[in-house]
Order: structure tokens, then C-alpha cells, then sequence
């Protein structure tokens, strides 16, 4: 049932006893008093504990055998308040803020448990009031998921929404995303939409907008002002520098990744220094002007995904690579150890899939450096098998430019060319 979401045995018991449903304001009264709003449970959860959501925004887990008292407060009837639509200033710049998902896209509903979307527009001024003061912000929903359900053909609807408004008048591009596969995302669009008019900000958040850690509000913020005061073109990703609230950082969107599961600071520029540095007074641009050199929009939204990423690693099957030819890929990229190796029982895979037309790529487990095949005997072996090294480009923006060079070529001398073109600062 889902008044009682989560609870069994005792727990729902007792809540039972008290008539205290999921979504209850409620107050308990243990060694300590608690009051807060109860919170649904996963299904696997013990039957000895009821977690409240306090008004400071963190959830607390009580054990029902320390409860003295449980008392449900009344809640006042909820009127639906006529929220005004904010007046547009005519002398700010206009923002369009996409919304795909993720927790920066979203609200906690303490009565149901859910996760709603919430950028609307009246939801976006009320949240966040700062930006109406930056930009006049449209804003909507184009899907809501978490990142790990976001596929190809999900890059591709943002991709296809992005080259509809390619001659609008907003001046730069939100794009809220859920952070676990941000620069998958990034990396496509800044492949398909080469030169794009204006700037497109990718914004995430680490902490839900319920927490009082929250970074999505600071990321907002920081992006809008980016997108107005910037004057520049092209793909980033705009997230918080470190664990404070001082700085945010703007990453080119084929050099970032994700390399920490939690914390504000997770986004990292690799082998670079971040793009811009954001603060409150001021943005510090770090790039060079070669990253504008292609300024005419050329968009070219087709992909193939018969791609793989391979991770060598001691041990690897070579078979797997054979499966992966019987399955029709067409591309495959290695992840490679140190300068970009991979073990000499892998040679006759190689060599099979070089006879079939596969394209070959070379990449680097390490997150800094270059891929130097050259070197040592078996990089130059490597080579001589046919497999194409690309340099440091980051492994995950590989494996999607090999699925757009793939989409756009007539063949693998031409998708070859476009992966060892330079087209967004990916090398």
C-alpha cells in the first residue's frame, strides 16, 4: 500500500496503531523529540525503524523500540496559491532552460516520496529568484530520467530540440542532466553541433535541492551567468569547482568527466585546466582562442551505435572481441594500459577484426597523458596490426565520436578521417 510505502512487520504495525501514513507530519517523542515528515522505505528495508524528513532537509532513522509516543499533526488545508507569472524585462538577455532529469531537475513530493520535474517556470523563479535578475528564463521539460536511462537516441532528441532553436534569440542554452553520464552527452552535442550559434551550458547538481548542501541553485546561477556575459560559442559542462561555495567551474564538453561519486567537485577538465572559472564578480576564461576557430555551424546529427568501449585488463578473453565482430560492430575502442597496450594474446583478435573493417581506436586507462605507441615494442606492434592511436582523447568521448563519425561516414576511411579530425577540442 502506498500510505504505508516500505513498512512491514512491526513498524507498520505501530504506525498503524497511531494512523500515521507516508507523508504524515508527525512527532516522536524517544530520548529526543523529533518532528518531521515520514518517509516512504525501500521495500528491503528492517522492520524496526521509521525514517522522518526533518525540516532541515536530512532524513533521521528512528528505532521504533526507543519510540515513547507518536502523534500525527493536523494538516492545514492546502490552498492553491495563484503564482504570477514573473513580469519579462525587456533589457535582459533571454535563456532557455531544458530540462532531461536528473536531481537537479527535480523535487521531493514528502507526500508520496516521488520525484517530480520542477522547472516550470513560476517553480524556477520561486526556487531560485537570482536568475530573473541575470536573464529572462523560458524553460521546459523535453523528458525526465535519470542519466543512466539516457541512451543515444535520447542525445539525439536533445540534439534535434537544440538545431530547431538554432536561430532563436536566446542567447544561450540550459540543459539540466543528471550527472552520472553528463559527458556522454556533452561530447555528442559538441560533435552534432559543431559551431552552434550560441553557448550550451550542461548543468547537474551532486546534492538534491532539499539538502542544505544543495549546489543545484549555485549551478544554476553560475551557468546563466556564463551564458550571458561569456561571449563565446560551444558545448560545456558547468558544475561546482571544490566543496565550497566560491567557485564554479565551466568544462569544454569533450574534456570533462565524472571522477568522483559524490561530492560537489566531482567534474574534472582532463590534462587542462577548466575553461572558465566562475565567481560572484567575476569570470576568468582559461582557454585559448583556438578553441572558436570553427565558428560556422555545421550540424550533423546522425549516429551508429555498433560501438564498444574494451577495457584491457589482465586476464581479458580475447573471444570477446571475437563476439563483438559476430555481432556486427563496427568500431571498437580500446582502453589501453599506460602509453596504449594491450596484451600480445589479443594480436590474432586484432588482427581478424583489421581483415573485417572494424575500426580500431587506442585509448588510455590513465587519466592524464598520452597515448604514445611508439615507445616500446608492443605499441609499435600495435600499430603495425592497424590500430589508430588518438592521442589523449578522454576513452568515454571516444567511444561517442565513434558513433557520430560512425552515423556520418560512407565508410571507414572517412569515419577514420573524422576521428582524427580535431573538431571540439577533443584531442
Amino acid at each position: 500500500m502506498s500510505e504505508f510505502r516500505g513498512y512491514s512487520g512491526k513498524s507498520l504495525s505501530l504506525l498503524k496503531e497511531n494512523n500515521a501514513k507516508v507523508g504524515d507530519s508527525i512527532k516522536i517523542t524517544s530520548d529526543l523529540t523529533y518532528t518531521g515528515i515520514l518517509m516512504p522505505r525501500y521495500e528491503s528495508g528492517d522492520d524496526s525503524h521509521i525514517i522522518l524528513k526533518l525540516k532541515s532537509g536530512y532524513n533521521v532513522g528512528i528505532n521504533i523500540n526507543e519510540i515513547q509516543k507518536i502523534e500525527v499533526i493536523p494538516s492545514q488545508e492546502i490552498k492553491s496559491e495563484h503564482v504570477e507569472k514573473q513580469k519579462e524585462n525587456l533589457s535582459l538577455p533571454k535563456i532557455l532552460l531544458i530540462s532531461t532529469g536528473g536531481t537537479i531537475a527535480s523535487k521531493v513530493d514528502y507526500r508520496t516520496g516521488a520525484v517530480t520535474p520542477a522547472l516550470s517556470a513560476s517553480e524556477l523563479n520561486e526556487a531560485v529568484p537570482e536568475l530573473a535578475k541575470i536573464a529572462n528564463i523560458d524553460s521546459e521539460v523535453l523528458f525526465s530520467e535519470y542519466s543512466e536511462n539516457l541512451q543515444p537516441e535520447h542525445w539525439l532528441k536533445i540534439a534535434e530540440k537544440l538545431d530547431s532553436i538554432s536561430n532563436s534569440d536566446y542567447a544561450g542554452i540550459i540543459i539540466a542532466h543528471g550527472t552520472d553520464t553528463m559527458h556522454y552527452t556533452s561530447s555528442f552535442l559538441s560533435f552534432a553541433l559543431s559551431g552552434f550559434p550560441v553557448p550550451i551550458a550542461l548543468v547537474g547538481s551532486q546534492r538534491s535541492s532539499d539538502r542544505p548542501s544543495s549546489d543545484a541553485a549555485l549551478n544554476l546561477i553560475a551557468a546563466t551567468k556564463f551564458l550571458t556575459e561569456s561571449n563565446v560559442k560551444g558545448i560545456f559542462v558547468v558544475m561546482h569547482n571544490n566543496a565550497s561555495d566560491e567557485t564554479v567551474v565551466c568544462h569544454k564538453g569533450t574534456r570533462v568527466r565524472k571522477n568522483h561519486t559524490s561530492k560537489r567537485g566531482a567534474f574534472e577538465t582532463m590534462g587542462d585546466d577548466p575553461a572558465f572559472i566562475i565567481t560572484e564578480n567575476k569570470i576568468k576564461k582559461n582557454m585559448g582562442d583556438d578553441f572558436f576557430k570553427n565558428t560556422k555551424y555545421e550540424p550533423k546529427l546522425r549516429l551508429d551505435t555498433k560501438v564498444s568501449l574494451v577495457k584491457y585488463h589482465p586476464g581479458y578473453d580475447p573471444k570477446q572481441v571475437e563476439n563483438l565482430t559476430k555481432l556486427g560492430f563496427k568500431a571498437i575502442i580500446f582502453e589501453g594500459t599506460g602509453l596504449g597496450h594491450v596484451g600480445k594474446t589479443m594480436y590474432n583478435v586484432i588482427k581478424d577484426a583489421k581483415k573485417q573493417g572494424i575500426f580500431l581506436g587506442m585509448t588510455s586507462q590513465c587519466l592524464d597523458g598520452s597515448v604514445r605507441m611508439t615507445v616500446y615494442d608492443s605499441g609499435r606492434d600495435l600499430l603495425d596490426l592497424g590500430i589508430i592511436p588518438l592521442e589523449n582523447m578522454i576513452s568515454e568521448t571516444a567511444l561517442v565520436k565513434a558513433m557520430w563519425s560512425l552515423g556520418n561516414s560512407s565508410n571507414i576511411e572517412e569515419m577514420q578521417a573524422l576521428m582524427l579530425k580535431n573538431i571540439a577540442s577533443e584531442f
